[in-house]
């Protein structure tokens, strides 16, 4: 097979999702099932791979969308039962009436609330709940979808506590075996090399997304402002307070990514920032001198709404709820608690990972024993599974219910119950609200990871053989040469744009990256870290991120207008990042592994 024919063979699946989601607009559902085949047939007769090697790295991806799954009904069952208890809705009031500006709401809502809910459960949520939110307020429905989708864009590369780096990262990198050994070489394991690209993806967002706060406020004025004199005049007026915000959330934010833990940038930088933030104003510092809204409603064009009229700030703020601001945010800090508990205090970290520990003078373990089976070894312990040499391939997966942050969600859930006094026709309404959702993401998750196993996979059952991943990021990294820093972070965004989701343009293009870093001799943590925000920008563009934000104010049809305005953050993204990368890998840091 000559070398572009196997590049041209390696894209495939790839062009199958681009076309099926991006040309046709084909929902995930039925688009990743066919890119799943695709895959099966490349690697079968392009790449030789036998059925049970086939078999055993779709087993892979499928496992792994099960952890992702766990994690994200975790994290929508704390948010329905927030939403049901009216706890959101006392947050919201919260943040409403430190000013009836709208230039202020968009930096307390639009971006400390999205990057808190994207921190705290990810996939959708923030616009799913945050643009509603601005809507009762009063905003134009499709003023608040932007504000939402690119308020929360810094928080996304630690989105559900982190599984874009926990799943996207980490997975990859210690699933196949060549990039594994070249972490070890370097004197790292995957899961030390993915805590360090979460550490330099918080660099680059400190860095470039600093100043997120004003941007999104600018892109509101400007083009949801006076439509006779479009200006962002009065954004100016407010850069004060925004870069004050932008610089609360940011420095607690990369602190927590260096020194913590890759769970919690985005809720450690949304819930200090906010704090910070709030004090402030209430002090007195940075309001503005005179209100910002906008036009009178009857002056909107047609397009700016749909169905659902917004309403006056003051009917959401005459709701009344028996729940004070700090009993509403109390699920949300006992995650954080229960969350550090179990990632920073040894030695609980380890034997929740099912590692054995000397715990008050006895050794303990979680793990109940080992069973050899002709398809492969399972260990099974409390809450943890693992299956090694799966079908005699030498490949292995498992799932670690303990550890994985879905049971502490769940756990602050029903927590949750008790501190809001909720009855049962609540406490159903929000697990069947949660369990509802999860169909669609079932059915595309696991196919989108089968495919990504299978592309990973596809060169370990012969030795000398390079997977479809190294082959397309062989040829990338010959096309581009030097400037590949430059482009790293537009990759990632193109991935995330394509599938609707970071981790899994973090589980299919992060070995691409870390192999066309490695040919070009270049800085594999800094690469992948562009990656990492790359995946997260993308999703501004997403049409399922964009469709599903766009159904909660039932503005269904305005997918072009949302995405051509959300182009103007990306582009800005992706050039800065791409800029810092640059220097970082060539001037500033490049020893980094």
């Amino acid at each position: 097979m000559t070398e572009l024919i196997e590049v041209v063979l390696a894209a495939v699946p790839l062009i199958v999702v681009s076309v099926l989601l991006v040309g046709f607009l084909w929902p995930a559902t039925r688009a990743m099932p066919i890119a799943w085949l695709s895959a099966l047939a490349v690697a079968a007769f392009g790449w030789g791979m036998p059925v049970r090697w086939l078999v055993a790295a779709t087993i892979e991806g499928t496992v792994i969308a099960v952890q992702i799954l766990f994690i994200v009904f975790g994290a929508l069952v704390l948010l329905y039962t927030m939403l049901r208890a009216g706890a959101f809705d006392v947050l919201n009031a919260g943040f409403a009436m430190i000013s009836e500006d709208r230039r202020v709401q968009i930096v307390l809502i639009a971006f400390f609330l999205s990057t808190f809910i994207e921190g705290a459960a990810g996939f959708g949520a923030p616009a799913a709940v945050v643009a509603p939110l601005l809507l009762g307020l009063g905003f134009p429905a499709l003023a608040a979808v932007v504000a939402a989708l690119i308020g929360h864009i810094i928080a996304v590369t630690y989105g559900a506590v982190g599984t874009p780096i926990i799943v996207g990262i980490r997975e990859p990198m210690a699933s196949v075996s060549g990039i594994e050994s070249a972490i070890e070489s370097g004197g790292l394991t995957p899961s030390e090399f993915a805590v360090n690209v979460a550490a330099w993806a918080a660099t680059y967002h400190a860095l470039v997304g600093f100043v997120m706060p004003l941007f999104v406020v600018g892109m509101i004025v400007y083009f949801f402002g006076d439509p006779e004199d479009r200006s962002i005049g009065p954004a100016l007026a407010v850069w004060p307070l925004c870069l004050f915000a932008g610089l609360a959330f940011v420095v607690p934010y990369w602190l927590s990514a260096w020194y913590i833990s890759a769970e919690f940038p985005s809720l450690v930088g949304s819930m200090v920032g906010a704090a910070i933030t709030i004090a402030a104003l209430r002090a007195g510092y940075f309001l503005p001198d005179e209100k910002w809204t906008f036009p009178d409603q009857d002056e909107w064009p047609d397009h700016w709404t749909g169905s659902i009229q917004p309403t006056d700030a003051r009917s959401v703020l005459a709701g009344t709820h028996d729940i004070s601001l700090a009993r509403a945010w109390s699920p949300y800090v006992l995650l954080v608690v229960l969350l550090m508990f179990t990632r920073v205090f040894d030695p609980f970290p380890a034997l929740l990972r099912g590692e054995q520990v000397s715990l008050f003078g006895r050794q303990v373990s979680l793990v109940v024993g080992t069973i050899a089976t002709e398809v492969g070894e399972f260990t099974v312990g409390l809450f943890l599974f693992e299956w090694a040499n799966v079908l005699g391939t030498g490949l292995g997966t498992g799932v670690n219910f303990i550890y994985v942050p879905g049971t502490w969600l769940l756990v602050s859930a029903i927590a949750a119950v008790s501190l809001f006094d909720m009855n049962r026709r609540q406490v159903a309404e929000a697990w069947g609200g949660a369990t509802s959702k999860l169909i669609s993401p079932l059915i595309a998750l696991v196919f989108v990871l089968a495919m990504a196993q299978v592309m990973l996979q596809s060169g370990s059952h012969a030795e000398g053989t390079e997977s479809m991943i190294v082959v397309l990021g062989t040829a990338t990294a010959n096309v581009v040469g030097p400037a590949y820093p430059m482009v790293a972070a537009f990759i990632g965004a193109l991935g995330a744009a394509l599938v609707g989701s970071n981790t899994v343009s973090n589980i299919t293009f992060g070995p691409f990256q870390f192999v066309a870093a490695e040919r070009l001799g270049l800085s594999r943590e800094l690469i992948v870290g562009a990656q990492a925000v790359g995946g997260a920008i993308g999703n501004l563009v997403a049409i399922h991120n964009v469709v599903a934000a766009l159904a909660t104010v039932d503005l269904i049809g305005e997918e072009g207008r949302v995405i051509r305005l959300n182009l103007i953050p990306l582009l800005y993204y992706t050039v800065f990042v791409g800029l810092w990368a640059l220097l970082f890998t060539y001037v500033l840091f490049p020893d980094v592994f």
